[in-house]
């Protein structure tokens, strides 16, 4: 068994073990319950930690998670219609809500 993933935030880990798991590998999560010790021991070693069962299965369920915390395009846009510039995460403009194209 290795571990894939950790992160503070239980919805974030969560969904990477939700993608993992959609290809076919099996994981689990260490630390689920553990944010109530924190105090007795140290706030990193409570984050929830995706593990893959298999270590063979490491490599591409690392991949996974690599690829689902890269937001893909980092440039801003600007809007054909008007002009405006509008932050890569944005698909539509903020200003005229034109696509991004």
């Amino acid at each position: 068994m290795k571990m894939v993933y950790t992160n503070e935030n239980h919805f974030i880990a969560n969904n990477v073990k939700n993608l993992i798991e959609a290809q076919g590998i099996n994981t689990f999560i260490k630390n689920e319950f553990s944010q109530g010790a924190v105090g007795e021991i140290s706030a990193f070693d409570s984050w929830p930690e995706i593990w893959v069962f298999d270590d063979s299965d490491f490599e591409r369920a690392d991949e996974i998670a690599k690829a689902s915390q890269s937001s893909g395009s980092d440039v801003d846009w600007v809007c054909n219609n008007c002009s405006e510039k509008n932050d890569p995460s944005f698909e539509i403009c903020w200003n005229c809500q034109s696509g991004n194209s």
